[in-house]
């Protein structure tokens, strides 16, 4: 009897640790948000064939706007790159002061948005801090995440190998 419930503990906890490595790995996360516009997105809108950055912040983060202060300069060079800003946060105002406050809107490969209550993508991830960023190639397999912010040289880098 010992034994068959120290093997159903081992399968639980294999197949737990398998349901949290097959998250970050098998693709862009089934996000569904609500952009500054008050039209909801989801990865169905995304083109295909075109690399994806997915970048988890807070409208309030300092290091969020720090990262965006910074790779601002160099939007222009991410221009093929689809890049989907997602937040917790649920006032669309502080989302849409952001925005305003980076100019993102003049940037037609710019999605950004809220998950509401849902915290789909940070469940997905299991992020703990932002920003978050997860970079996927043209065909929306994952090719690198980053938990703290890279510099920007390192995560155009990265973006331009997908």
């Amino acid at each position: 009897m010992k034994k068959i419930y120290l093997f159903l503990c081992l399968l639980i906890a294999a197949g737990c640790t398998q349901a949290q490595t097959l998250g970050a790995n098998s693709g862009i996360p089934p996000y569904h948000i609500l952009t500054t516009d008050s039209v909801y997105v989801t990865p169905a809108n995304l083109k295909k064939n075109k690399p994806v950055m997915l970048i988890y912040f807070a409208p309030d983060c300092g290091h969020c706007q720090h990262l965006m202060y910074d790779l601002k300069p160099q939007l222009k060079n991410l221009q093929d790159m689809q890049i989907v800003l997602i937040t917790f946060v649920t006032q669309l105002k502080a989302i849409q002061v952001f925005q305003r406050d980076f100019d993102l809107a003049k940037y037609h490969n710019i999605t950004i948005g809220t998950e509401g209550y849902t915290y789909l993508v940070q469940k997905y991830f299991q992020i703990k801090n932002t920003p978050f960023i997860a970079i996927y190639d043209r065909n929306g397999k994952i090719s690198k995440t980053y938990d703290k912010v890279p510099t920007i040289p390192v995560l155009i880098a990265a973006a331009k190998k997908v």
